[in-house]
Parts: C-alpha cells; sequence; structure tokens
C-alpha cells in the first residue's frame, strides 16, 4: 500500500507564527497517524542543543519524524516486532526503564563530597604501571594456561636477578600493544584495571615488582612506575567514579529486594 502523507502547511510559517500554534494541533498526519507540534517543537528544541553536520531546520526535523513513522509503519507490517533480535532490545528498553523508574529518586539525592573522594582514594590510589603479559585466550585448554604461567615466572625470576631489564624483556616478550613502550600503560584509576591486576599493586611503592597475576586476559608480571598524589588527581574524574559506586550499591539493595519475592533457581554446576 502506498504511503500517503500530508504535511501541514504550517511548516512554511515564520517562527512567531510557530510560537503562537495551539500544542495540540496537527502538523503532519502519516498513514493516519497524527504528529502534533507539541512534538515536534518537543524534537525540534533537542535537536538545537546538539552539533551536526547538518543545519538544524524544522523542516528537516519534520521530514526526520515523518520518515521514523515511516519506519515504525514498514516493521509492523513485516511483523518485525516478533523478530527474536527486536524483542531481546525491547525487553532491554522495558529493564533500563523500569529501573530507572523505580530508582530515579533515589539517584537524584547522591551526593558526592570531597570527603568521600578522599576515603575512597586511601584505598584506590592511582598507579602508573607497566606490565609483560603472556595471554590466554577466553577458553584456555590446560596445557595453554601452564604454558603462559611458566614463561610468566621464568620472566619474573630473571626480572628479580636483573630489574633495569624490564623494558627489554616487555618489548621482546609481552602480547600486548604497549610493548614496544616497555609495557607502559600510565597513570591508570583503579577501576580501569583488572581487579586481579590492582590487588596485585594496591599498597605497594615505585619500583615494586609483582609475581606474575592472573586476569581474564592471561598472566602478568607487573612493575609500579609511579603512584600518583591525591592532590594531583582528576577530581570530576574520581567524583563520578565514586557517585557509580554509590549508584552500584542503590542498585545491588534494589535487586536484592526483588529477589526476596522472586524464585529464582540456579544450576551451579555451569558455574565452575
Amino acid at each position: 500500500m502506498k504511503f500517503q502523507i500530508i504535511i501541514a502547511s504550517t511548516i512554511f510559517l515564520s517562527l512567531s507564527a510557530f510560537c503562537k500554534t495551539s500544542e495540540k494541533e496537527v502538523i503532519a498526519t502519516v498513514n493516519g497517524r497524527n504528529i502534533y507540534f507539541s512534538e515536534f517543537d518537543q524534537t525540534y528544541q533537542q535537536n538545537l542543543l546538539f552539533v551536526s553536520d547538518k543545519i538544524v531546520t524544522k523542516e528537516k526535523v519534520l521530514n526526520d519524524l515523518i520518515n521514523r513513522e515511516l519506519g515504525i509503519l514498514r516493521a509492523k507490517k513485516a511483523n518485525l516486532q516478533e523478530d527474536a533480535t527486536v524483542k531481546q532490545k525491547m525487553e532491554d528498553v522495558l529493564y533500563h526503564a523500569q529501573v530507572s523508574k523505580d530508582l530515579e529518586p533515589l539517584l537524584k539525592k547522591i551526593v558526592v563530597t570531597d570527603n568521600d573522594v578522599k576515603d575512597y582514594y586511601s584505598s584506590f590510589p592511582e598507579y602508573r604501571t607497566a606490565h609483560i603479559l603472556m595471554r590466554l585466550s577466553a577458553n584456555p585448554s590446560e596445557n595453554e594456561i601452564k604454558a603462559a604461567q611458566d614463561q610468566a615466572f621464568k620472566i619474573y625470576e630473571e626480572l628479580k636477578l636483573h630489574p633495569d631489564k624490564f623494558s627489554e624483556l616487555a618489548n621482546k616478550y609481552s602480547q600486548t600493544n604497549v610493548a614496544s613502550l616497555g609495557g607502559d600503560i600510565g597513570f591508570q584509576p583503579a577501576v580501569r584495571l583488572a581487579p586481579e591486576y590492582f590487588t596485585a599493586i594496591n599498597g605497594k611503592s615505585k619500583d615494586y615488582l609483582s609475581p606474575p597475576a592472573r586476569t581474564q586476559f592471561g598472566y602478568h608480571v607487573i612493575k609500579v612506575l609511579a603512584v600518583k598524589d591525591f592532590a594531583s588527581i582528576n577530581v570530576p574524574l574520581y567524583k563520578k567514579i565514586v557517585y557509580d559506586k554509590k549508584r552500584d550499591a542503590i542498585l545491588e539493595k534494589y535487586f536484592s529486594e526483588l529477589r526476596k519475592d522472586a524464585s529464582v533457581k540456579v544450576e551451579k554446576k555451569f558455574l565452575k
């Protein structure tokens, strides 16, 4: 069936005319579905907030809304809402929408103070490190694990005798894109490091050399190059990190409460 589109002539009127338009007035009709001025105006105002490679005009915004309707109509005609992938994405939207609806009042109350940041940083300081990685695949065999572990310990033992050779050995053996830089990954907040990696260096001082530590990526031999003073940290970044921690605590409590009223059965044999 051929789509019929009726665009109200008001799209071509001046700005002053738009200001006088009723929010309930129909600005376009797409196969019987009305697009109201209020919807159009809200979308237009939102478009003005973002930089684009195209000039934001009212006609362009309306055409985008019309194209959206045409796409939705075509999807419904094809019964796309029954597609497994689409269903999964729709469920993801529902999940996030429900959690947001339930927790938005609590999340709005989160406050992160300077003392919160100091307390967090005292337990999770920022390190500059270099590492030599013996990489493992996602599902390594026992032989692969043993080979990587043996090689990592061999490198570690050599570095204990010759710590000045770290850059040389990183360049020779490390399986990362920073191997040529001596394995140096620069300063990184704890949240940007694998938990096992951070645990291996936390509380250590400059020039500390860690025994091989296994993460999801493989075996790391890690050297601490520097520890950042609190006065030098990126405060806005750490306030965001602390905010996320507080948010995660709220989420954990929220789902803990939901589980109390739900029937959840887990086959733990699959988690081994």
